[in-house]
């Protein structure tokens, strides 16, 4: 045989030798295929499917709220006294709002106006013109479920320096309570101002001003006493704090006293305050009740006076007072936005009912729907008259509050 014969045949076994290697190599190939298939196929669809899942937990909606009733002055003058005063030489004011506490016990955040300063019997209890409250006024209301207090009133100073730091001295003991307008120092303001507190997953800041000391000057760099208002001051609080929770109350002690009137000075300062974020601005000083509603196109839910809460100055237009209730709301949608607002406010009026023998006695806080006509004389009368006021800006208000039910 021819070298060249032999040649062509040993290529023609080696193209077949390779066509069989291809062929092992494919079914091989195949097999490992074949088992693997679970494996290979189903494998992405599950990770496919966890993925799909976890976006769609992401993307659900979430709303938190929290509800708020306020209530206007403690205005402790001499009778409210007398009548707290206990064989021990002590106060007890509870009984005096034990009604309402039926009321404000139910809300998650619950706010008044400390008109008088708690300076303690330490420093001598007294009433007009210069206030000066026991401690056992703020236990009462504690014990009521208020827990938050504005402290910047026009009868801060009524008796200096140290009336304001045993006030503030009262109030550390009971960290519980939000509270705002008086302090120990500089240092102590700023940490208040920017402090947030959490409700229902809800965060608020609260600052407390009023606009006046009734000419009782704090002392030389000592402002920190009393918080007295200024744009500039305003401005500088609640931009320190605004990006950092979700709503921010405001309690001012504005106003003419007296007067059912909304004053210029209240519209400047509540349009102010709604420029720089303000959600909910709350008003004391009057003695009276004023209107309320929402101002910058629904911004900012302005309460302009919320009246006396209890009080003896022997008038039905001081003896009544508003309690208002808001919810606030928080709304998360699927892409994080989140939108706040004040929602829902609801009214309630409420009287500081007396028993008459020569003076008052047995002061009592009850809503004007458990009144008796032995109470107050023309109830209903006065119930139409008040929620006039109330109504003048906001009509279509609710009358009676949640937590009566």
């Amino acid at each position: 045989m021819s070298s060249t014969r032999k040649k062509r045949k040993l290529k023609k076994a080696g193209k077949f030798l390779l066509l069989i290697i291809l062929l092992i190599l494919v079914g091989v190939g195949g097999y490992f295929c074949y088992i693997n298939r679970n494996e290979w196929f189903t494998q992405p669809k599950k990770e496919e499917k966890k993925e799909k899942k976890k976006k769609e937990i992401v993307k659900t909606d979430k709303d938190f709220e929290a509800k708020m009733i306020m209530v206007g002055d403690a205005l402790i003058h001499w009778g409210v006294y007398n009548d707290a005063k206990t064989p021990d030489g002590g106060y007890d004011f509870k009984p005096q709002i034990a009604d309402f506490k039926q009321i404000s016990s139910k809300y998650d955040i619950a706010y008044y106006n400390q008109e008088t300063v708690l300076g303690g019997k330490e420093l001598g209890v007294s009433s007009y013109p210069l206030f000066n409250s026991p401690y056992e006024v703020g236990d009462a209301f504690i014990d009521a479920g208020f827990n938050m207090v504005s402290l910047a009133t026009n009868h801060t100073m009524d008796k200096g320096e140290q009336g304001v730091l045993n006030s503030v001295n009262y109030w550390k003991q009971h960290p519980e309570v939000a509270v705002s307008g008086q302090w120990s120092s500089e240092v102590e303001r700023t940490e208040s101002v920017k402090k947030i507190y959490e409700k229902n997953g809800i965060t608020y800041a609260f600052i407390s001003y009023t606009i006046w000391n009734n000419g009782l000057n704090t002392p030389w760099g000592k402002d920190y006493l009393s918080n007295e208002y200024t744009p500039e001051k305003a401005k500088a609080d609640i931009e320190s704090v605004r990006d950092k929770v979700d709503f921010v109350i405001v309690a001012m002690h504005w106003g003419t006293e007296y007067s059912f009137r909304v004053d210029y000075k209240q519209e400047e300062i509540a349009n102010y305050l709604s420029s720089l974020g303000v959600d909910l601005i709350v008003g004391a000083h009057p003695h009276v009740i004023q209107t309320v509603g929402y101002i910058n196109d629904g911004k900012t839910f302005v309460v302009y006076s919320l009246g006396n809460f209890i009080s003896d100055q022997n008038d039905v237009d001081n003896f009544t007072g508003l309690a208002m209730e808001v919810t606030l709301k928080k709304h998360v949608d699927k892409e994080d936005n989140v939108t706040c607002s004040v929602v829902d406010p609801k009214a309630q009026l409420v009287y500081t009912t007396t028993r008459n023998i020569g003076y008052n006695t047995n002061f009592r806080i009850i809503t004007y729907p458990k009144l008796t006509n032995d109470q107050l004389r023309n109830r209903d009368g006065y119930y139409e008259h008040y929620k006039a006021i109330v109504n003048e800006r906001y009509p279509n208000l609710t009358w009676g509050l949640s937590g009566e039910a």
